[in-house]
């Protein structure tokens, strides 16, 4: 029988799409789907399955900051992610439970946000 929850940290990606001409923009627009690809890449390569699982989602209502993306479950929600900016999410915050401040989105406050905790409890 499968252990619930069965992830420690679940990652999701934006991959809305828009019309090009609406004024909201859209994470598809901004490169979501390489940053998809780079985050499960990463979790493959580094052999983070089953802890951590990186996959797309819709709408995240945060069109404006995109690409968006939000980790559970401690709530962290980052904004503009390039491709670039993945391998310092994965390291620090993934693995080490240290969020990449530069990138957070804050809808709550900071210390509202959940505890975060290295993977695998280190």
């Amino acid at each position: 029988m499968p252990q619930y929850p069965p992830y420690e940290r679940h990652v999701f990606i934006c991959t809305n799409e828009r019309p090009a001409d609406n004024p909201r923009g859209s994470c598809k627009a901004r490169g979501a789907e390489q940053v998809l690809q780079r985050f499960k890449d990463l979790v493959d390569q580094m052999k983070l399955k089953p802890k951590i699982r990186a996959q797309k989602c819709g709408c995240l209502d945060t069109c404006e900051t995109g690409v968006s993306v939000v980790v559970y479950p401690e709530a962290v929600w980052y904004q503009r992610v390039a491709v670039a900016d993945v391998d310092e999410i994965v390291q620090s915050h993934l693995v080490n439970g240290k969020p990449v401040e530069r990138l957070r989105m804050h809808p709550m406050l900071p210390k509202d946000s959940g505890k975060v905790n290295p993977v695998g409890g280190a």
